[in-house]
């Protein structure tokens, strides 16, 4: 009989929000388990670092990839995706996506993962993030950052994802993205813990 690897959701680090993406107190210290199979990392990358940590989460928790990826994919020069993802988050533009997922209902646990653009997340992760309800879903985001950090890009995810439970965020910087694979291994092994 295959034997299926189980993981345990380190409740200690959890944080539900409600409706109005406002933090809430951490629950009681509870422990979940989530088997492979229910673990989904969703990610949009434009220049390679999201997609490279999305697949060391991918290594570590044995889960699903799933990119999000617009329908009209952006310009490949660096300074126009610039200037378009600046007008597409100053207007509030969700694109529409080339792929969509038709459910997430077999996910217990999701990691989301998107690069710091303009101090927040990318707006293909936007729209990716509410064309689903997250009730009773677990939420794991991660960043990758040229230099401007964390910003608003948790604060965004946890307000487009109503009603879920949060794990600490990951944050990584683009530019050492490669030499970063045991501190993405360390922070997922931090929120989610093989079981014995």
């Amino acid at each position: 009989m295959k034997k299926v690897n189980s993981f345990v959701v380190a409740a200690s680090v959890l944080v539900s929000t409600g409706c109005t993406g406002e933090p809430k107190a951490a629950p009681e210290p509870k422990e979940a388990t989530v088997a492979p199979e229910k673990v989904l990392i969703a990610y949009f990358s434009w220049g390679g670092n999201t997609k490279f940590a999305a697949e060391q989460i991918q290594k570590a928790t044995g889960g699903t990839l799933f990119e999000i990826k617009p329908a009209t994919p952006y310009p490949t020069d660096y300074q126009a995706c610039v200037e378009q993802a600046k007008k597409e988050i100053t207007d509030g533009v969700k694109p529409e996506l080339a792929d969509k997922l038709e459910s997430i209902d077999a996910y217990d646990v999701i990691f989301v993962g998107s690069p710091n653009w303009w101090g927040t997340i990318a707006p293909p992760v936007s729209t990716f993030l509410t064309a689903f309800d997250f009730s009773g879903k677990t939420v794991a985001p991660f960043f990758t950052h040229g230099g401007g950090g964390m910003q608003n890009c948790e604060k965004e995810v946890q307000k487009l994802c109503e009603k879920a439970t949060f794990l600490k965020a990951g944050l990584f910087t683009g530019a050492g993205i490669k030499a970063s694979v045991d501190k993405i291994t360390a922070w997922v092994t931090s929120i989610i813990l093989k079981q014995p």
